[in-house]
């Protein structure tokens, strides 16, 4: 992403999408829009991977969730979301950190670019104790028995997840 952008530049359109549909942003991969806050959602879904010691895409047909952003949401929302965590980190971490990091990832990939922070953002919540703004619902809340909490955005994402086109050939 970064290569994308000119020296002064903080937003852009494109007409390839290239990337990881797991770490991109819903402007990006749907519509070809970056802006700074694109790698801001790559970075909330690198944070929850780390907090949770699971992919955002390492969930199968069995679970409720399609992916690990639905799952944490969910228990963020029932006040649960230090269940997530990975066992690894449960020992070596205070758990009120660790409640602030998904709380900072949860911010991140919020649907709307403009309700997420900026990086500068993110750092300084990172190093101060400050009182955090509660995160809305994040892009991509997919769901597999359920399409109540599926927003219009997911359900474009979940059906494009790769470059191929089908072109009929037809004689005159």
């Amino acid at each position: 992403m970064a290569r994308m952008f000119m020296e002064d530049q903080v937003q852009g359109k494109i007409t390839r999408v290239v990337g990881t549909y797991g770490y991109m942003s819903p402007e990006y991969a749907i519509h070809g829009q970056y802006s700074i806050k694109s790698d801001v959602f790559s970075y909330g879904v690198l944070t929850l991977e780390i907090i949770s010691g699971r992919k955002n895409s390492g969930y199968g047909e069995k679970e409720p969730w399609l992916n690990l952003i639905g799952h944490v949401w969910d228990l963020w929302r029932e006040e649960k979301a230090l269940d997530i965590v990975d066992p690894m980190l449960e020992q070596s971490c205070p758990p009120h950190e660790v409640l602030r990091c998904i709380q900072i990832g949860l911010l991140c990939v919020q649907e709307f670019p403009d309700d997420r922070p900026t990086m500068l953002e993110v750092v300084f919540m990172l190093g101060n104790e400050i009182t955090l703004p509660s995160p809305t619902k994040p892009a991509f809340v997919l769901r597999t028995r359920s399409g109540q909490d599926l927003p219009a955005m997911s359900r474009i994402a979940a059906c494009c997840v790769n470059e191929v086109t089908v072109t009929m050939v037809a004689a005159r």
